[in-house]
């Protein structure tokens, strides 16, 4: 009881008269009767298994963590389960720094023995190898204030880390089977701890009188009282651990009228921890990444989405289309390559290349601002006298029956509309090459 005799060197003689008066009269200092316990806030964190409680005044922080080691030699199919915790001066100016007291230790046997007599926890599914590898989980508990309680309150926050903590998942490889791959939560969805049941500690506080009982003593009713008891109790009524502390003794029946309010009061909290837990949940499904549904893609008249089953006749029409785009497009690309540079020739492939608007190689960004009647109208009235430079000697055979193509496809109407429009406006190619001449006519003249 180090952090009792620590509390009471705090306290004076009138403070303890005043406190243990009001007890004897059924009332507590902070207003609250013998048998009410103080309101409970559960909050995590955004990683999983952390957890914060607050009871009271009193707040701790608990964390949990997990690693592959091998097992014990007399358990070779277990994990483990170990608790560890942390007093920090902060909370507490009794607490030292470095080795735990007498206080930390008690606080931590008593919270293991809860959760490993009572086997909450399966630790049997920790196993992944027999023999060789299981998962031993590690529960650090780190005290931030201390306002009385610190057992119930790093139980609750205990229970609820564990809720809400999730290992990665394992699946054995190899060519022996024998070697353990961890799967990053990415690639699979980690897995929670499979827990039984929650093991609830209620402490109760014992004064000089011996039928004086409190539930949830504070700090400065622990420097008053002379004995204590904590049951640790599920929902069930199963009684999974007691431990007695200090030197008052306490009656049989006493004792039993303790078990039965521990029950009651456990239900409450196993319902608050699993409401919470439930809502932890709920956040954190929403706060995964959505998978939006592919954006259709029009190729030959058909839509096609990923994710929905479509007419296997309907595949091989879209597969046909997509082997005569596959082929025009080619064979546009061969005559390109035929034809110098400066002409145009026109084909039913480009009104095919024109509705398809998926193909790599068959879209053109300035290809929906030119019209290609009045483009062919304006190469037909310039002729082939004009100035273009042709490939090298070695490329394919010039096709001479391009120019008389479009000279075929050009009317009277497209001639119009070609002399209207270098009425209005000229194109970029119209209006670079008067500029190059000019240039080239200016040095000539200067020399003559």
């Amino acid at each position: 009881m180090e952090q009792r005799l620590a509390n009471s060197w705090r306290m004076t003689v009138n403070e303890k008269k005043f406190i243990e008066t009001a007890l004897l009269s059924e009332l507590r200092v902070d207003g609250r009767g013998p048998l009410e316990y103080r309101r409970l806030t559960i909050k995590f964190g955004k990683d999983d298994g952390s957890a914060m409680v607050q009871l009271g005044e009193t707040r701790v922080m608990s964390f949990v963590t997990a690693q592959l080691v091998q097992p014990y030699r007399d358990r070779p199919n277990e994990g483990s389960l170990s608790i560890f915790t942390e007093f920090s001066p902060m909370a507490d100016p009794s607490f030292e720094p470095g080795r735990p007291g007498e206080s930390a230790v008690e606080l931590g046997r008593v919270i293991d023995r809860g959760l490993r007599e009572s086997r909450a926890v399966d630790t049997e599914s920790l196993c992944v190898l027999s023999g060789q590898l299981v998962w031993a989980v590690r529960i650090d508990i780190h005290i931030l204030d201390n306002a009385g309680n610190l057992v119930d309150a790093a139980n609750v926050a205990a229970l609820a880390s564990l809720s809400t903590f999730r290992r990665p998942e394992c699946s054995l490889g190899g060519e022996d089977g024998q070697k353990v791959v961890v799967h990053p939560p990415e690639v699979r969805d980690p897995l929670p701890l499979i827990i039984h049941h929650l093991p609830i500690a209620v402490t109760f506080g014992f004064f000089s009188d011996e039928y004086l009982v409190i539930m949830d003593p504070t700090y400065q009713e622990e420097s008053v009282m002379t004995g204590r008891m904590t049951a640790t109790v599920n929902a069930n009524g199963d009684v999974c651990a007691i431990q007695k502390a200090g030197g008052q003794g306490v009656l049989q029946k006493l004792i039993m009228h303790c078990l039965r309010l521990a029950h009651v009061k456990a239900g409450d909290i196993t319902t608050k921890i699993k409401e919470a837990v439930e809502k932890h949940n709920t956040e954190r499904a929403l706060r995964k990444i959505k998978r939006h549904s592919s954006v259709s893609v029009d190729v030959c008249g058909t839509t096609a989405r990923l994710g929905e089953k479509q007419n296997p006749l309907d595949g091989d029409k879209d597969g046909s289309c997509l082997d005569q785009l596959k082929l025009k497009d080619e064979g546009n690309f061969m005559e390109c390559e035929a034809t110098p540079s400066g002409h145009v020739q026109s084909s039913q492939g480009d009104g095919v290349s024109k509705n398809f608007t998926g193909g790599p190689s068959s879209w053109d960004p300035y290809s929906e601002c030119v019209n290609s009647d009045l483009l062919k109208a304006s190469l037909a009235s310039r002729g082939p006298s004009g100035n273009v430079k042709q490939k090298d000697s070695g490329s394919a055979p010039k096709p001479e029956e391009a120019p008389q193509e479009i000279k075929k496809d050009s009317s009277p109407i497209d001639t119009a509309l070609a002399a209207e429009q270098n009425n209005e406006g000229k194109t970029l190619k119209d209006a670079v090459k008067p500029k190059n001449r000019r240039k080239k006519r200016a040095p000539t003249n200067s020399g003559n």
